[in-house]
């Protein structure tokens, strides 16, 4: 079933996958040591980057927050705050080097990268107010970013994706912020896991069982109760005034049914969507198999609906 350009790395992403829960935490918070030292402070040599902390409302703590901008700004331009994925529990801003690469390049943008907490370290919701607080000091700094308040976007993958749908939900309810878009890709949004494809899923790269200790990681004591549609944006129930949305999945990974349902959900409450389902794909395959014929496609549709959204949607905006 597994597209023929994918198989080779996803039978070896399947056979280095912890096969216990206390092996995959374990695991997490391995990758997550080995990632910060991989990745952390990585610049891009096409972009301007640079790094900055902001504080914390609550306690004045930092977050490490990741700009990325074209090398030559002289007019104000949309923004695009990318959230990374890793389950909530693993990853760095620096690991979506190549997405934002494509996003300033293609489609003049600045892109902002928090590295917000991750499962392993405090459970929901430290995430989702870490990444509200860099939205919020990105529309009050649009002037010194060179962006613009009324064009800030939001995106991620996997998790990143999980938490774009949740702030989309958190953003409209506050109403403090404006999203103009959202890009949550493959997204992980159910913490139910009640849908076909989450059911005894044993693809490569994310299957049921890892999904389930990254759930029982990010949610803490929250786990298996009345989980707020915050931290699981599947359990919503309201999707009037969100904004339109981009995103793909692939037809093999657990994800699938509950990006398909969270996309009807939308088009119901009349938030337009640009969605495209790639048959033979498992979890994350355009980030793990990039020169895949299909990891092109899934790319190439991402960015002309990117563009698109920026062309139309911004198009009498100043």
């Amino acid at each position: 079933m597994i597209n023929k350009e994918l198989r080779f790395k996803g039978n070896v992403m399947r056979r280095i996958l912890p096969s216990r829960e206390k092996t995959c935490v374990m695991s997490y918070k391995l990758s997550k040591k080995i990632m910060s030292i991989l990745f952390a402070g990585i610049d891009i040599k096409e972009l301007k980057c640079s790094e900055i902390y902001i504080p914390r409302k609550r306690d004045k703590s930092k977050i490490r927050v990741r700009i990325y901008r074209p090398l030559e700004l002289n007019e104000k331009v949309p923004a695009v705050l990318w959230i990374h994925g890793g389950g909530y529990a693993i990853g760095t801003p620096e690991q979506g080097g190549q997405i934002y690469k494509r996003l300033i390049t293609e489609r003049r943008c600045v892109v902002i990268a928090p590295d917000y907490r991750l499962s392993v370290d405090a459970p929901y919701p430290a995430a989702l107010e870490d990444c509200y607080e860099v939205l919020l000091w990105m529309k009050n700094n649009a002037k010194e970013l060179g962006i613009k308040d009324n064009q800030l976007i939001v995106g991620g993958e996997s998790a990143g994706g999980g938490l774009t749908a949740a702030l989309t939900l958190y953003a409209r309810d506050k109403k403090e912020v404006n999203i103009a878009f959202q890009i949550p890709l493959y997204p992980m949004i159910d913490d139910r896991m009640i849908t076909e494809s989450s059911k005894d899923n044993d693809a490569p790269v994310w299957n049921s069982q890892s999904n389930r200790w990254a759930w029982k990681l990010y949610l803490g004591q929250l786990y298996g109760k009345d989980v707020p549609a915050y931290a699981a944006a599947a359990r919503a129930t309201d999707y009037k005034d969100l904004p339109p949305a981009i995103t793909f999945v692939g037809d093999l990974e657990p994800f699938r049914d509950e990006t398909l349902e969270y996309i009807n959900n939308l088009s119901k409450a009349k938030v337009p969507v640009y969605f495209q389902l790639f048959k033979g794909c498992y979890h994350g395959f355009d980030i793990l198999c990039p020169k895949a014929e299909v990891s092109k496609q899934a790319t190439s549709f991402l960015m002309h609906s990117f563009g698109y959204a920026v062309d139309n949607y911004f198009a009498k905006q100043n």
